[in-house]
């Protein structure tokens, strides 16, 4: 990973999508920053289509997409993303995922999981959820780590389930997506972009945007990942000096003035 500061003009030259992770990436101890949530506004306004891949709920993206300065959102880590056709909200729903009675074969894996990982429990945004079953590890005492996370993901695998850690999760579901191959179907499909390798640049925190670090040249983690190191292979080109929301704001200045540099 190479300090954010030798992100050059030649490499952001073709940037028009800013992909951004929400917890832990622009939000620090659950709260959205000002810095964060500024340097949102002043990358939409700057002209990059700002998209956030997350995998928080359903419920969550529906209030994203509509109050945030966003032009889509990836929910549930890559099942579906809201975006705007004009004034019109639409939805796509990626092609593998799996029937509504998944519900009662992630009911199984939750009890396996409680069982099996003292302390685990269902995350609290649980209702707001259509695709997946998200177990909490870290977002509300008790705090339980990543030897539990670890622990978890286990257990989930086992019943043949897709299992990823974030910051503060493990989420699991079945069917054969994540957030890169939803972010590649949907800007490819609905905004005809060939080669995302130059267009896209994307800021994440944790092992569950590994395929998104992987994917793209132009990816910066913020710098509270070092926590994550270990159980990434794939890490991000560049990293912040600062952590969380800050981090994220350190990134999207240092975009803007790179554009700012070339157009001048």
């Amino acid at each position: 990973m190479k300090p954010l500061s030798e992100l050059s003009a030649r490499e952001a030259r073709g940037v028009r999508y800013v992909l951004t992770d929400i917890d832990d990436t622009l939000t620090e101890e659950g709260k959205l920053s000002a810095e964060a949530y500024g340097a949102l506004w002043k990358l939409q306004e700057a002209g990059f289509s700002v998209i956030p891949v997350t995998g928080r709920p359903a419920g969550w993206c529906d209030l994203i997409i509509r109050q945030w300065p966003v032009e889509a959102v990836v929910g549930e880590n890559g099942a579906f993303v809201y975006y705007f056709e004009g004034s019109r909200l639409k939805t796509f729903t990626h092609p593998s995922v799996a029937d509504m009675d998944v519900r009662s074969r992630l009911a199984e894996v939750g009890e396996a999981v409680y069982r099996e990982v003292p302390g685990s429990r269902q995350a609290k945004d649980q209702f707001s959820r259509i695709y997946d079953l998200a177990i909490d590890f870290n977002e509300d005492p008790p705090f339980l780590g990543l030897e539990a996370a670890e622990k978890i993901k286990t257990v989930c695998e086992r019943f043949g389930a897709t299992a990823k850690i974030s910051s503060i999760h493990v989420n699991t579901w079945f069917g054969d997506y994540d957030k890169l191959s939803m972010v590649r179907l949907f800007l490819s499909r609905f905004r005809g972009e060939a080669d995302l390798e130059k267009s896209v640049c994307f800021f994440g925190d944790s092992p569950n945007d590994e395929p998104m670090f992987s994917a793209f040249p132009l990816s910066v983690g913020v710098a509270n990942i070092k926590a994550f190191a270990h159980l990434i292979k794939s890490t991000p080109g560049f990293i912040t000096d600062d952590s969380h929301g800050r981090g994220f704001a350190q990134g999207a200045e240092r975009l803007l003035a790179l554009k700012k540099n070339l157009q001048g």
